[in-house]
């Protein structure tokens, strides 16, 4: 029977760093959460790296316990990127068909992938994935997988995601400051994508938005194959940053103040049976009232309007960033290609009326995307905001990522060390000797 594998995903993002592992059953194919925790970012703006001790920090803290929660000592994990330096191309590979008999074998997708994947790049760049769209068997397009046919002619499209060196390798040096291993970078809209979009909608055309704290990932799916990957400098911690301005508060209140108003039902309040205008009149205004008191205390007796804070300070910078996805929609040619519409994930997806705004502004359809149900420890996670998180696992399961199950071991520790992760393995296996 084979053994259950481990998975570690981590999501450093501007706001939150979250840490999920889970096991996988290679029989069933089934995920099991064991471990989740979240912590708040420091050293992160805009998907970025600005303080190296602080995201260690950070993430060191998310890790440990998730691993406490999960009763396990990871060596290893997926981890998400994002933010502007994302960029992505298409590109083509030719090869003849190696084999006498002229039938395609695994090798030859290999290689004709491997062609795709030689462009050229600055060399400030690298590749972090390598996505093929579809092959071309001689004169026959459209082919998902050529392996067992017959051919002379091996051709593929590939959708290249690239992302900035030194912001990669500031990500790794995090994680191996720590004694962990990067096992892949994770584009993060492509690992949402793994767990809110459909089949069907992909065959049709859809556009996911994962929007986050710093930034806004893209990525657009045509015919069933991905064609468009990419990052906007602009997300929720913008929204916030208009209330903070616009209510003269604090952001940590701004952003009580923005989830408060996610679920408020203010906007549509009716009228009762049998209520005069004017008592409608009063209760509405009631319900519009917003008092800095619930969330600053009893100091601050300043009562604002619910209303004013939605429609004027954050619909306009909700508006914003739709215009931004339609003007990349429009430049790259794929708004009309995309009849699903959109799909809106992270920790944005949850501000009030976005989906709404977003249909209003681009005219096409437009959802919230619901992640999928796990089993374990699942109960604060089942939110848009953990897409990416959930998203990774998904991934790393259908690359054959992770690690055998096992128990942590002194000698498998001692051989693992090297010069360059000393502290962190030393400083992560002492706290793991400890109650």
């Amino acid at each position: 029977m084979p053994q259950n594998r481990i998975i570690t995903a981590i999501d450093v993002g501007t706001d939150k760093s979250v840490s999920l592992i889970a096991s996988h059953d290679p029989e069933t194919q089934k995920l099991r959460v064991m471990g989740v925790a979240a912590v708040p970012s420091k050293g992160m703006k805009r998907s970025q790296i600005v303080d190296l001790e602080k995201v260690v920090e950070t993430i060191t803290e998310s890790l440990d316990a998730a691993e406490r929660m999960a009763g396990l000592d990871v060596k290893s994990a997926f981890l998400s990127v994002s933010g502007a330096h994302i960029t992505s191309q298409n590109s083509k590979g030719v090869v003849a068909v190696a084999s006498p008999d002229q039938e395609i074998i695994p090798d030859d997708v290999s290689r004709v992938i491997e062609a795709a994947r030689a462009v050229s790049l600055p060399s400030d760049r690298e590749i972090i994935h390598v996505i093929p769209k579809d092959f071309k068997v001689d004169s026959q397009e459209g082919i998902k997988d050529p392996v067992g046919m017959t051919g002379v002619r091996l051709e593929s499209e590939a959708h290249i995601i690239t992302g900035l060196s030194t912001s990669l390798r500031n990500l790794q040096k995090c994680i191996e400051d720590i004694g962990l291993t990067v096992e892949a970078f994770v584009f993060s809209a492509l690992a949402a994508s793994e767990v809110v979009l459909s089949e069907t909608e992909k065959e049709l055309g859809v556009a996911l938005v994962d929007i986050g704290a710093g930034s806004t990932s893209m990525c657009v799916f045509v015919d069933g194959s991905l064609e468009y990957s990419g990052s906007l400098p602009i997300g929720a911690r913008h929204i916030t940053q208009d209330i903070a301005l616009g209510c003269r508060v604090s952001i940590e209140t701004a952003e009580k103040i923005k989830l408060s108003l996610t679920n408020d039902p203010f906007l549509n309040i009716a009228p009762r049976s049998g209520e005069s205008k004017q008592e409608f009149s009063q209760r509405r205004k009631k319900a519009e009232q917003l008092k800095l008191a619930d969330f600053e205390g009893p100091a601050n007796s300043e009562v604002l309007s619910k209303r004013t804070i939605v429609e004027g300070i954050m619909m306009p910078r909700i508006q914003e960033i739709f215009s931004l996805v339609e003007d990349t929609l429009k430049d790259k040619s794929l708004l009309n290609d995309i009849p699903a519409g959109l799909v809106l994930t992270g920790g944005g997806a949850e501000t009030v009326k976005i989906a709404e705004i977003a249909k209003r502004h681009l005219n096409i359809p437009v959802r919230i995307g619901q992640v999928p149900e796990l089993e374990g420890m699942i109960t604060d996670i089942q939110k848009p905001l953990y897409a990416t998180s959930i998203g990774l696992l998904y991934y790393a399961r259908q690359h054959g990522g992770g690690a055998a199950a096992g128990h942590f071991q002194i000698g498998s520790f001692f051989d693992s060390l090297s010069v360059g992760s000393l502290p962190g393995k030393i400083g992560r296996f002492l706290k793991s000797l400890m109650p």
